[in-house]
């Protein structure tokens, strides 16, 4: 164990002598802004699209479900939690109602393009907002809550589902498609305690290490459903996911 955590320090060290610069224009405040407005919008629709290819199939069974949470007057009003370029709109039904929001409104050019692509849905509006404060959406007003690749970032988790059971009508489901920590074993998570500090400064706070099942679990949805799935993403530590649904 001793040696397991000298080889993490000394990998977490050369890794930041290769990301030195970044470090250092966070530490000037500059990398914060430029990646918030520039480089993080960018570099999520690459890696987006590539995850989109990944995880089409599991996106295609987990969002198979969402009409059957419609309201009682035939209505699906979706909440998308970090919306983001918008890369879930092709996998939501013809007629639901969505409201996007995220934290960062840098996304709007890829965002327009997904929304001129998908006009089977119709677009309720889109709020800057984080994850644990939708105070600007009413109780109990959504049939359906999505998140994916959102929860590695958020400031506070267990906020964030306490959001969501609150915005959410009694019977409406949370969705979410999340990268996790690996088994505590495994090499896998040896090289995201590695990449940790460096992966999160880069990636506007991403955590690797998240064990947000238990998150799920803690939550107290009335129905819980959880699947442990792998995607090869190359070259990246996130390759464990979750996959499922919670109903309130």
């Amino acid at each position: 164990m001793a040696e397991a955590g000298a080889g993490v320090l000394l990998l977490r060290t050369c890794l930041v002598l290769l990301a030195f610069p970044i470090y250092l224009l966070s530490f000037l405040g500059v990398w914060e802004p430029f990646c918030r407005k520039v480089f993080f919008p960018f570099i999520l629709d690459k890696i987006a699209a590539v995850h989109d290819k990944k995880s089409k199939k599991h996106k295609l069974e987990l969002f198979r479900s969402l009409p059957d949470f419609r309201s009682p007057s035939g209505e699906l009003r979706l909440l998308e939690i970090g919306t983001g370029g918008g890369s879930n709109f092709q996998f939501y039904p013809p007629g639901c109602k969505v409201t996007c929001t995220d934290i960062n409104p840098s996304f709007q050019e890829s965002l327009a393009k997904n929304m001129k692509k998908n006009q089977h849905l119709h677009y309720e509006r889109f709020l800057v907002a984080a994850g644990e404060d939708l105070h600007q959406v009413p109780s109990g007003s959504v049939d359906a809550v999505v998140c994916t690749l959102v929860l590695c970032s958020v400031q506070s988790v267990s906020s964030t589902l306490r959001e969501v059971l609150r915005v959410l009508r009694p019977g409406g489901a949370f969705y979410f498609l999340e990268h996790v920590a690996a088994e505590h074993s495994s090499w896998k998570y040896f090289w995201q305690q590695v990449c940790f500090p460096t992966w999160k400064l880069v990636f506007a706070g991403c955590c690797l290490t998240r064990e947000l099942w238990k998150n799920l679990e803690e939550a107290k949805f009335s129905e819980l459903k959880v699947q442990h799935i792998s995607l090869a993403l190359p070259w990246t530590p996130i390759e464990p996911h979750i996959v499922g649904y919670g109903v309130k």
